[in-house]
């Protein structure tokens, strides 16, 4: 009889211990399909190839255009050239300057330039240009404020 009741004992032992593990069991975490992680290593600024040449026409307030040309050298040194579309003095405005990334690496601050838009988020093969806050501009003309890679 002894011998049949430690049978039972171990037998339940070996269930329970091999069993299913319960929410309170901590020992190994699992991610769910719907978990995101952000990656951290991979940036716009050692991912992309982002050194080169933009161009674009943004918007303005009181002309038919700005047409933009960026230059990013590899470097960390750029050249601005904006000239104001449909003005009859209208002339090419240059600026040239070192340039910084933001702390995410995704971003870039023209050094210099101030009173105007200096931040552009880099993409693949385009960058877009920022409002004066370093916000992506939104609204019907937010793809006017994208520079596209030559």
């Amino acid at each position: 009889m002894i011998k049949y009741l430690l049978l039972a004992v171990l037998t339940i032992f070996f269930f329970t211990a091999c069993g299913p593990k319960t929410s309170s069991d901590t020992s190994t975490s699992t991610i769910d399909s719907t978990t995101q992680i952000a990656d951290t290593i991979h940036t716009s600024q050692n991912s992309v190839d982002w050194a080169g040449i933009y161009k674009g026409v943004v918007p303005c307030a009181d002309c038919e255009g700005i047409e933009t040309l960026l230059v990013l050298n590899p470097d960390n040194t750029y050249l601005l050239r904006t000239t104001y579309l449909g003005k009859p003095e209208a002339s090419a405005n240059e600026k040239t300057g070192s340039l910084s990334w933001n702390a995410e690496g995704n971003t870039v601050s023209l050094n210099g330039i101030e009173n105007a838009p200096n931040q552009y988020f880099v993409g693949e093969n385009n960058i877009t240009q920022l409002d004066m806050t370093g916000n992506k501009i939104e609204g019907n003309l937010a793809d006017k404020y994208v520079l596209v890679k030559q």
